[in-house]
């Protein structure tokens, strides 16, 4: 299935991907020993300027022998060709299915001549096509390696991130380029290097991993008969052994020998250095992410703030560590929101912030001045999300019950995290496709409203923010302290008549992120009404003072500057508005 594009979208989405190419997105992930209750956890911020965030849901269907599945480029909607399609798919909401496995992704682009534009499978199709397909994260990396093997790899370099219940994998994955060859016998031609340089790695339970638009897979042990915990994809088939935690493409080496990319010797062989090498844009505007979350949980990441800064890039940091203490589901929200707050790149804290504090800068990410190059920082909340989710997957409960994908849309930091269970059969009609796209306003519609309120809050951020989060926070902790019950029911059901079983989920979670719009459009009229000309209006007990004279308020407050941002106009401005001492 794709997304369903209006003629106008599909042009202003083609025209910006070829005009504008900005590398977005950002996953962490968390195995089951380093959660609070041993659930696994992957996030995703899926930022662009041009996506428009719904929730995408695909019904489990059944098909006859001889069906073809269309592939559609998930960025752009161009048709790249047909593959056929299995008897079964299983349902997909967003990108978790039915059976708790999940996938996300980040885009690290790589080296450019590797892009096949031959190939029929894109990393957006391979993604849900995958979901459709496989029922474990091993399961996944064995469709997903296949699909690119029997069909190539249309886009850039892509890191994705794997989990099911047990486990959680990353694998980092980018095409072969183009070898154009013509077959002696049938005359057609055919792309000789059809297929893609990839590599897997199971992250340890215990640990946590993160990946945000650089690979970050360096060397890996190959595959021998001493070395039994890695194979390659000659042999995809062990990837079920559970003894097995690393797999590659069996050409992955010889292939960069092939292109010149590397000479050594095949221990000394590091997929990030070779197939996307880093430099400081790569750790500033994306390593810098990765840095943010690890140093939030692990105190000795402080030691790679040069590194994440982009200064000092031979200290690279490890693929995954483990935390200083476990990890919950709301720490998993707040993570996606960070704007590089308490470090000295807090985006809050210098003259970009402007006198609200507001923690983003407007694109481009570079800028020139007086001949020299500057950056705005790249954090991992950014006003140009389209959705946002946290894959909560649980192996103590059935399936349908286990798996929670809370889902947001638009920026992390002002978003809220609804409950989409992964057995549902249907979603919320304001996150549903069709209504509205980027093009298309509409009131009942989760993007927009979500939007209209960040966007709204922009203005004055120190203050709307604490409105907002204050909002935030009570609606997801609600939902997280409800979870226990929502479960038990469920699982009651379950037992004796399992469709009953998911209408209760659907049923909850439909309505769930319906009250979530609902409740966000009542913020904005609040907002409205409180900040409205950048005044502030005075509350009582959760109300705001009226003269019942003038129907005015009693009191408007107007909230000083701070010190630092008085200071900053003084001096650009020297003495222009300084007020003359009066004599007395």
């Amino acid at each position: 299935m794709r997304r369903t594009y209006s003629l106008s979208l599909l042009l202003l989405t083609l025209f910006l991907l070829t005009n504008t190419g900005s590398k977005a997105c950002t996953n962490f992930l968390v195995t089951k020993g380093a959660s609070t209750d041993g659930s696994t956890f992957i996030t995703y911020n899926a930022d662009s300027h041009q996506l428009f965030g719904e929730l995408y849901f695909r019904p489990a269907t059944d098909y006859p022998d001889g069906t073809l599945q269309k592939i559609y480029e998930w960025d752009t909607g161009k048709y790249l060709g047909d593959i056929p399609q299995v008897k079964h798919t299983y349902s997909v909401v967003g990108n978790m299915n039915e059976f708790q496995l999940s996938i996300g992704e980040t885009t690290y682009g790589g080296r450019e001549e590797l892009v096949d534009t031959t190939a029929i499978v894109d990393y957006g199709s391979l993604i849900y096509t995958t979901l459709q397909r496989a029922k474990t994260a091993r399961e996944a990396i064995k469709v997903m390696g296949e699909l690119v093997a029997q069909y190539g790899y249309y886009s850039e370099g892509e890191s994705f991130s794997i989990a099911d219940p047990n486990e959680v994998w990353i694998l980092e994955m980018i095409g072969k380029g183009i070898d154009i060859k013509v077959d002696p016998k049938t005359k057609k031609s055919f792309n000789a290097n059809k297929g893609a340089n990839w590599v897997a790695v199971r992250i340890p339970d215990g640990y946590v991993s993160a990946h945000a638009n650089h690979a970050r897979i360096t060397t890996f042990p190959l595959e021998s008969k001493k070395q039994k915990n890695s194979i390659s994809s000659k042999n995809l088939d062990k990837v079920f052994n559970p003894e097995v935690e690393f797999v590659y493409s069996y050409d992955v080496i010889d292939f960069a020998r092939k292109k010149g990319y590397f000479t050594g010797k095949n221990e000394e062989f590091s997929f990030s250095d070779i197939y996307a090498p880093l430099d400081f844009e790569g750790a500033r505007f994306c390593e810098v992410r990765v840095w943010s979350f690890f140093k939030s949980i692990n105190k000795t990441m402080w030691d790679y703030i040069e590194y994440a800064k982009g200064k000092d890039l031979s200290k690279r940091m490890p693929l995954y560590i483990k935390p200083d203490r476990k990890l919950c589901v709301q720490d998993m929200m707040g993570f996606m929101g960070d704007h590089l707050e308490g470090t000295e790149l807090d985006m809050t804290k210098d003259v970009g912030a402007g006198p609200s504090g507001l923690p983003y800068r407007w694109r481009p990410l570079t800028w020139e001045y007086n001949g020299k190059t500057y950056c705005n920082e790249r954090a991992t909340g950014t006003q140009q999300t389209g959705f946002t989710f946290v894959a909560q997957a649980r192996s103590w409960l059935p399936n349908p019950i286990g798996g929670i994908f809370w889902f947001g849309v638009d920026d992390a930091a002002t978003t809220v995290y609804s409950p989409m269970y992964c057995g549902i059969t249907s979603v919320p009609e304001s996150y549903a496709n069709g209504n509205g796209d980027m093009l298309t306003y509409s009131p009942t519609c989760a993007f927009w409203t979500f939007n209209k309120v960040a966007n709204f809050a922009y203005l004055r951020y120190d203050l709307m923010s604490k409105d907002i989060k204050k909002v935030k926070q009570e609606l997801e902790n609600g939902f997280v302290a409800n979870t226990s019950a929502i479960d038990n029911e469920a699982k009651n059901l379950y037992q004796t008549d399992p469709k009953q079983a998911l209408k209760y989920l659907t049923d909850y979670s439909v309505k769930t992120g319906n009250d979530v719009v609902a409740r966000w459009n009542k913020l904005f009229e609040y907002l409205l009404v409180k900040y409205i000309d950048f005044n502030v209006k005075q509350e009582d007990n959760g109300g705001f003072k009226w003269n019942k004279y003038h129907g005015a308020p009693v009191k408007v407050l107007n909230p000083q500057y701070p010190d630092e941002w008085k200071k900053t106009v003084i001096d650009a401005t020297g003495d222009k508005l300084l007020v003359p001492e009066t004599k007395k």
